[in-house]
Order: C-alpha cells, then structure tokens, then sequence
C-alpha cells in the first residue's frame, strides 16, 4: 500500500497505522447502488477500503440525476455499477473494486457468497428483496448495516442510527418487522440508518417527466439476460420525491459505521 499511503495521509493520521491497514484489508460488499448506495460506495473507496463489490441491476436514468453520485446527463442509460466503478477508480486506481449488474433475491443469493465479506451493505428498494437479504445477512459472521426508507425527507437533523427492532417512525421499518414476525426472524441484532420524518409528494408522480420512462434499455449483448435491460420507474407502484443531500447522508453514515467498527476494533 506504499503508494496508496499517499491518498489517504489524512485518513492515517487520525485512526493511525494499524486501522488504515485493518481498512485496506477488509472486505465490503454493498448491494443496490442508488442515491444511498453510491454515496456510500464514495465514502468508502475516499477512506482507504481497498476490497468493494457493488451490486446493482439498473442502468442511470434521467429521475437519477438529483441524487445519486454518478448519474449525470452524460451517463444516463449506462449500467449503473459500471459508471460507479470507473469513478471510484480514478480516486483509487489499485482498488480492487468488483462491479455486478445483478438483481439481489432469493434465487441469486448463494451466487453473492455472503460469507466472504467481513461488512454486508443493504440499501436495496425491494421488500421482499431487503427481507430476504437481511436473514441471509445476518447469519454470517459479517458486520450486517441497513438503510431504511431515505424518500420524503428534508431535514437532515433527524437522520439517526438504530438497532433495527428499535427504528422509529419509518413505514419500511415497520413493513419489515412485520414480514419477519410472520416468517424467520434476523439471526443476530443489526444497525440501520432511519428519518422518523415523513412529508408528501406535492409534484406529480412522474417518472421521466412523462407518463412512461423515457430511460435507454439497451441490450449489454448477445446472450445477455433481459433481467438486467430493464428500468425500474414502470415497475414501482409508486414513486417518492428524494434529495440529494438527505440519500447522501444516508449513504456516508452507513460508511461511517463501518469506519467507527474498524477504529473501534483498535481502541
């Protein structure tokens, strides 16, 4: 990491030599790249983690812009894990980042080799998704952290951090605990990023700006499953308004988790 020392001189200085090494050794794997994910992503190349997987099934669309970090007018329609990756090179070119277009559930969740990670990031959009992710998550010996619900929210005061049977005010929180009442409960006690806020749309519920996402679903090539061509807008049954700075820190907070369980390892 000779080289490397150079870039994260700031990062050393504070936590010292041992964690720098703890962080340049660990490895993280977060799964959904949008406007909590890719912040997140950001925050964790920027502080030294060297051994990242991004898992993502999207390509960047237009309603992308105001929030996530590498969807900008000249990416939309690329693969969202790919322009993410490009960018976290160019902060760290030897980090070994290792990007997946997939989609997270059920019927992929071995292929994703949960146990080979020491962090586990879950900011997925999907219930049935994120439930499933938490209970396989959570019975590796993994750190496991979770965002919660990042739409509807302006105030950035009241984002905080809880163990996930203690989360307040937030509708997904509550979707979840009552899907994991009537089924497998997590294996082990987990944090979760949350808002208790919670304001309404007062725009229309558009995707594109029109009634049907406007967004490129091209295909990667021959042989290319059509589960990773599609948009997600059209499949939502609805559609929240988001800010970037709120998603944002969402995403740096679950990165500074991590940093905090490396640091504290330490001391």
């Amino acid at each position: 990491m000779g080289i490397e020392r150079g870039l994260f001189n700031r990062t050393e200085l504070l936590v010292g030599n041992t964690v720098m090494d703890r962080i340049g050794n660990a490895r993280v794997v977060i799964f959904g790249v949008g406007g909590v994910g890719s912040w997140c992503a950001e925050s964790l190349i920027r502080s030294g983690i060297r051994h990242l997987t991004i898992v993502d099934s999207d390509r960047v669309c237009v309603t992308n812009i105001n929030r996530q970090l590498m969807a900008t007018t000249k990416t939309v329609g690329q693969v969202k894990v790919d322009v993410l990756k490009a960018r976290l090179m160019e902060i760290n070119p030897k980090a070994e980042i290792t990007a997946l277009q997939q989609i997270y559930e059920a019927d992929t969740a071995a292929s994703f080799q949960l146990d080979s990670y020491d962090y586990i990031v879950d900011a997925i959009d999907s219930l049935e998704n994120k439930a499933d992710l938490i209970r396989r998550a959570t019975r590796t010996n993994a750190v496991f952290i979770s965002s919660m619900g990042a739409a509807l929210k302006l105030d950035p005061l009241k984002i905080q951090v809880a163990e996930f049977w203690k989360v307040k005010g937030c509708p997904l929180a509550a979707a979840l605990r009552r899907k994991m009442k009537k089924g497998e409960k997590p294996a082990k006690k987990f944090k979760c990023v949350f808002s208790e806020e919670l304001l309404e749309n007062k725009g229309s519920n558009s995707s594109c700006g029109t009634e049907k996402c406007l967004c490129p679903k091209t295909n990667n090539g021959p042989g290319d499953p059509d589960l990773v061509n599609h948009e997600w807008c059209s499949l939502k049954a609805r559609i929240n308004g988001t800010m970037a700075h709120t998603t944002a820190i969402f995403g740096f907070t679950l990165a500074g988790l991590i940093m905090q369980d490396l640091y504290g390892k330490e001391n």
